[in-house]
């Protein structure tokens, strides 16, 4: 037999594979989106303030790397347009997640930020493919390059990145949101390959061993790939509903079945809606004798408090409901 909470009725009328079942998730979804987004508002002008400056240092890069021919800056500037293209797109999820959840789209838009976080990642993986084809044609004849302009402009922009970092330290979740830690890392592998120009033009300044600029091109693309690897299997783990990084599915099985009455826990499921929403829905099997909202409400406040997931969904079966087994 079901038990369904009153003001959850209409709520969740079907979960996640279809059946009726009893809910903690109308409220719970309205409680945990206050928590993950209180921060919203500072994600939003953290990432604005790191627009506007990478914006500006990839322009100044652009044109430093066309004048004083290097790749290393050219490499540096698109590293920058990569970022700059992440930083708009994760402000626009932003404010698209931010709409009301209609009845064709029951989890509202919360989704948008993770899709956009996975096309931030492949876009860094296209343009580390451009900047390592540029790179290996210049091995073999390296141009000379005007490296004191070059060391100037790496200076300029190590500082710009450095001041967005902080900015972004400051101002945003860079610990919970995909979108805004994916934005740090740019930065902070920016910041990287800014150091990696300086080296370059140092070494060529003193040794004209220009070989130097297509060697620190392919050590800043490696860190643009390392940051694409990074987001993208992040955004592509939620986006197969894979359970989130910080939750142990056994760990909660065991907690469920430690409950007083419960003999069996099955069909558990735990997936990200988006960083820092997750939610939860299962089956419990539990003694007839037993009081099914007793036990409800103790599994909803277990899982709250142990693993910090609001919006739960779980339905309380006796020994005479029987179903059909689900596929998943």
């Amino acid at each position: 037999m079901a038990v369904i909470h009153p003001h959850n009725r209409k709520h969740d009328e079907h979960d996640h594979h279809g059946h009726t079942h009893d809910g903690h998730g109308h409220h719970g979804h309205h409680g945990h989106h206050g928590h993950a987004h209180a921060h919203a508002p500072n994600n939003k002008t953290g990432l604005t303030i790191a627009f506007t400056i990478t914006v500006g240092i990839m322009a100044l890069e652009l044109a430093g790397g066309l004048l004083t021919n290097s790749l290393a800056l050219l490499s540096d500037a698109g590293h920058m347009l990569s970022d700059a293209g992440a930083l708009a797109l994760s402000l626009f999820a932003m404010w698209f997640a931010a709409k009301p959840a209609s009845p064709s789209k029951s989890y509202g838009f919360y989704r948008f930020e993770i899709l956009a976080a996975l096309l931030n990642g492949a876009a860094l993986f296209v343009i580390s493919g451009f900047i390592l084809w540029e790179a290996i044609k210049r091995f073999s004849e390296p141009p000379e390059v005007a490296s004191g302009s070059m060391m100037i402009i790496s200076g300029i922009g190590l500082l710009a990145n450095l001041l967005s970092a902080w900015f972004l330290m400051r101002k945003s979740d860079v610990k919970e949101n995909i979108n805004v830690r994916s934005a740090y890392l740019h930065v902070i592998g920016d910041a990287l390959g800014s150091v990696g120009a300086i080296a370059a033009g140092v070494v060529m300044s003193l040794t004209s061993w220009y070989i130097a600029d297509p060697i620190i091109s392919v050590f800043v693309t490696v860190l643009i790939l390392k940051s694409a690897w990074g987001v993208t299997k992040t955004a592509i783990h939620i986006l197969m509903e894979g359970t989130p990084i910080a939750v142990d599915a056994v760990k909660v099985k065991e907690t469920l079945l430690g409950i007083e009455g419960v003999l069996d826990v099955h069909d558990l499921h735990i997936w990200t809606i988006t960083s820092g929403l997750d939610s939860l829905s299962c089956h419990l099997l539990i003694r007839d004798e037993e009081d099914e909202q007793a036990v409800l409400k103790k599994a909803i406040q277990l899982i709250e408090d142990t693993f910090k997931i609001q919006h739960t969904t779980i339905q309380v079966e006796k020994s005479d409901l029987q179903h059909a087994e689900l596929k998943v």
